[in-house]
């Protein structure tokens, strides 16, 4: 076990090194420069920011200098707000993206799983059918779509909540609902076709023909083996929605991470494009890397294998 966590450890490390080099070469290519977008900015003023910057010294050189920082967790200056480092930018908004997103997981995850199971055990009756419809549009309707209709019926129509912004529980209700309906759905699917193909298999076929209840069969047996394809899930879905949905942030005006995330892009702030994407990128890493560990708890054959 201690030389699969060492194996999967160093590929992490690598992952998180080739995605800070592709990113801050590809951010170089970009036509322009971060203060071209300044009308107040002359060419000359544009020039000494570049060099007050040190975007004016060799690509390596920043390269290299930018790793070392980066070994230290140091991300940089903002190059478009003054005086305002990365890190501390992402101390104060990540929170808020992670709060939305652990109260969508705690939402979706326990309603998807049971509705797959539920589906996959009454397969062909009413209650599939349900099952199956409610996957299917949450699955279909974008998250934005979603997120301005909850606003439309619940906050405008029926005046119920908030329409926007992060201040109170109450706030917090329909951007939560937004973004939990379409991961409810696509746990709800993955958890049902799980769910039948391990029903198809020798050992549940066997399990029943020893007389084991069917609630035995199905906690023991079937939802801890249907549960693999679940946890490779698992670890991109939690790092997307800790780091905060764009679009549901944008919609409900929530000040988290996302918001500097795409203004950074738009506006080539270097220094927060690259700290978002390699924090990111981290997060990332870290998750797949927990769900490779639980892979290894939850079937020893990954582990074992050569």
């Amino acid at each position: 076990m201690v030389r699969y966590i060492l194996k999967r450890l160093v590929i992490s490390i690598i992952t998180i090194w080739l995605l800070a080099t592709v990113t801050f070469f590809l951010l170089r290519t970009l036509p322009g420069n971060p203060f071209q977008t300044e009308k107040l900015l002359t060419v000359e003023m544009q020039e000494r920011m570049m060099s007050y910057y040190g975007l004016d010294r060799p690509l390596m050189e920043q390269y290299f200098t930018y790793m070392k920082n980066l070994l230290q967790g140091n991300f940089g200056y903002s190059l478009k707000y003054t005086n305002r480092t990365v890190n501390s930018i992402i101390k104060s908004t990540f929170p808020v993206s992670a709060e939305l997103g652990l109260r969508s997981l705690a939402v979706a995850l326990p309603i998807g799983l049971a509705l797959g199971v539920a589906s996959a055990r009454k397969r062909g009756k009413i209650i599939d059918y349900i099952c199956v419809v409610i996957a299917v549009i949450g699955v279909s309707i974008p998250s934005f779509i979603m997120g301005t209709f909850l606003q439309y019926i619940f906050a405008i129509k029926l005046k119920l909540l908030p329409v926007s912004q992060w201040k109170t529980a109450a706030h917090t209700i329909l951007p939560t609902v937004a973004l939990a309906l379409s991961l409810m759905a696509t746990l709800t699917r993955v958890m049902r076709a799980s769910m039948l193909e391990v029903t198809m298999q020798d050992y549940i076929k066997t399990a029943r023909a020893k007389g084991l209840g069917e609630g035995r069969i199905t906690w023991s047996h079937q939802v801890r083996n249907a549960m693999i394809p679940i946890l490779t899930m698992l670890g991109p879905m939690v790092a997307s929605v800790l780091m905060g949905t764009f679009v549901i942030e944008k919609i409900f005006a929530i000040p988290g991470l996302g918001q500097h995330f795409v203004n950074s892009i738009t506006g080539l702030d270097y220094t927060m494009t690259m700290g978002l994407t390699v924090f990111y990128g981290i997060f990332l890493v870290t998750a797949n890397f927990i769900v490779d560990i639980l892979y290894g708890l939850v079937d020893p054959r990954i582990r074992l294998a050569k």
